[in-house]
C-alpha cells in the first residue's frame, strides 16, 4: 500500500465540540482515512481532559469508527507512541492551547504526533486543537484579550485563527498582531476548516453556505485578507 501524504485538518469551529446533529466535519476527517471504521483517538488535553468532552466525542464517534482516547492528566499505564501510531486519525479538541502545548512536551507527545504526521495518520483539531499544529497563533489561553503564541509544533508555518466570524474580538485582533509582526497565516470562520497535505494547503472545506477562510498576510505594510474557493459540504 502506498504511504498517505502527510494531512492536517484545521478546523475553525464546528464538528461534534459544537453539535452533535452536523456531522459533516466529523465525516469529512474519517473520509479521508480511506476506511470504512477507521481507528481513531481524541486528545482533550486542551480541556484538562474534561469528561463531558469526552462523552460528546464517543456519542459522535463510536458508532462508525474504532474509537479511543489519551488522558494525560490522569495518565494510564500507556505506550503513547504505541497508541497513536495504531490508530488512522489523531482527532484534538479546543480549550487552552498554552496548557496543550507545555502538557504534551512534558509527556513527549510533540515527538509521536510527529511521527504519526509523516507516516500519513490524519491529523484534525478544532480551535485549540487547529492551532497547536502551526508555529504561531492567536489565542485566549493567556486571558481575555487575545494574545500571540509563538511556540507551536510547527509542522505548519505560519500562523491560525479560529473561530474567525464566531467571536467579534478574533478578526480584528488577528489582523492587528499580523499588522505587528506575527507571521501571517490562515483564518477560519466557524463550520469552515482547511485540509494541508506536507505544507501545502489543499482545499478549504466548509458547512455552512456563509462560512468563509482566509490566507491573511501583511503586503506593502497593510495586512490583507484573500478569502479562500471552498467547497460546501452538503448533507448527505
Amino acid at each position: 500500500m502506498a504511504l498517505r501524504p502527510p494531512r492536517i485538518v484545521a478546523l475553525g469551529g464546528g464538528g461534534f465540540s459544537d453539535s452533535l446533529d452536523d456531522s459533516r466535519l466529523d465525516d469529512y476527517v474519517l473520509a479521508l482515512t480511506g476506511h470504512d471504521r477507521p481507528r481513531i483517538c481524541f486528545v482533550p488535553t486542551a480541556s484538562g481532559d474534561s469528561d463531558t468532552y469526552v462523552v460528546r466525542f464517543f456519542d459522535a464517534f463510536a458508532r462508525r469508527a474504532e474509537a479511543t482516547w489519551l488522558p494525560l492528566f490522569k495518565r494510564r499505564d500507556t505506550d503513547l507512541r504505541r497508541l497513536i501510531l495504531d490508530q488512522d486519525a489523531v482527532y484534538v479538541g479546543g480549550g487552552n492551547t498554552a496548557n496543550l502545548l507545555a502538557t504534551w512536551r512534558a509527556h513527549g507527545l510533540d515527538a509521536v504526533l510527529s511521527e504519526a504526521w509523516q507516516a500519513g495518520i490524519v491529523l484534525a483539531g478544532i480551535s485549540a486543537g487547529a492551532i497547536c499544529w502551526f508555529s504561531h497563533g492567536v489565542t485566549d489561553s493567556f486571558g481575555a484579550r487575545l494574545a500571540p503564541l509563538d511556540n507551536g509544533l510547527g509542522l505548519l508555518d505560519g500562523s491560525f485563527c479560529p473561530h474567525y466570524d464566531g467571536e467579534a474580538l478574533r478578526r480584528p485582533r488577528y489582523r492587528e498582531l499580523v499588522a505587528h509582526g506575527l507571521p501571517g497565516g490562515w483564518a477560519c470562520d466557524d463550520g469552515a476548516a482547511l485540509l494541508f497535505e506536507g505544507s501545502e494547503l489543499r482545499e478549504a472545506v466548509t458547512v455552512r453556505p456563509d462560512a468563509a477562510a482566509y490566507e491573511v498576510r501583511l503586503a506593502g505594510g497593510a495586512v490583507e485578507e484573500v478569502r479562500l474557493e471552498t467547497r460546501h459540504l452538503r448533507p448527505t
